[in-house]
């Protein structure tokens, strides 16, 4: 398995100094190639675990293998080197920076991890004609409709060749012409780079497309596979 999830627990502390369990007792095992899509009703804790098996936030409980490597086991910097490298993100909204064109708002994660200008500017180049926006490379953010935005946070998620795409409602914020091509471009990007997704979504034409549906409901897994 590319990532595994052992045995989650997160609580949060509330206002009168209780604990609130959001998480109780998660494993689940992500292939590669897979597109798994996370459902659930709100506050079910989807998000939550999205953020731990992306390496953002840590368990009071369990484990986290990536790649057979124990995530959690490792120094803080050690944990944002592998998450650059390993994991991408696609949030509902896009969190492109405003003052940096699309091209290199695609550069920006192999920038940081060391990779030279000219290598990086290729392979994002490449990957914004992948996700069908080359021609607007050179435009900024807020020259962009939605749907390209979007696109754009897309191929950047894609820009270290990472083992594990994580996207949380990537369609959620589109109308449903641009949520149903994203979809699409998912499943097309699954079958060139055969990438992993792991999709927190209440769409129920993504979690359709999906090869499982995970429904997560107080915090444990009610069910899981195909629906």
């Amino acid at each position: 398995m590319i990532l595994s999830a052992r045995n989650i627990h997160r609580r949060f502390s509330t206002g009168d100094n209780r604990q609130l369990e959001v998480l109780r007792g998660i494993s689940l095992d992500f292939a590669a190639g897979e597109i798994t899509a996370i459902v659930g009703p709100s506050g079910a804790g989807k998000s939550t675990f999205l953020h731990i098996i992306g390496l953002l936030d840590r368990p009071q409980e369990g484990t986290v293998l990536l790649n057979d490597v124990d995530a959690f086991s490792l120094k803080e910097q050690q944990l944002a080197k592998l998450r650059n490298k390993e994991i991408g993100f696609v949030f509902q909204f896009h969190h492109l920076l405003p003052e940096f064109s699309a091209v290199e708002n695609v550069m920006m994660p192999a920038l940081i991890a060391g990779v030279n200008q000219d290598d990086a500017h290729g392979r994002a180049t490449a990957l914004l004609e992948d996700v069908g926006v080359a021609p607007r490379a050179l435009h900024k953010p807020n020259e962009l409709s939605g749907g390209e935005q979007q696109r754009v946070a897309v191929a950047r998620a894609l820009m270290n060749s990472p083992k594990v795409v994580l996207a949380d409602e990537p369609s959620g914020n589109l109308d449903s012409e641009n949520a149903s091509a994203l979809h699409s471009m998912i499943l097309e990007l699954r079958t060139k780079y055969r990438q992993t997704f792991v999709i927190v979504t209440h769409n129920r034409d993504l979690a359709a497309l999906a090869d499982r549906v995970v429904t997560i409901v107080d915090g444990v897994v009610q069910s899981e596979g195909k629906q």
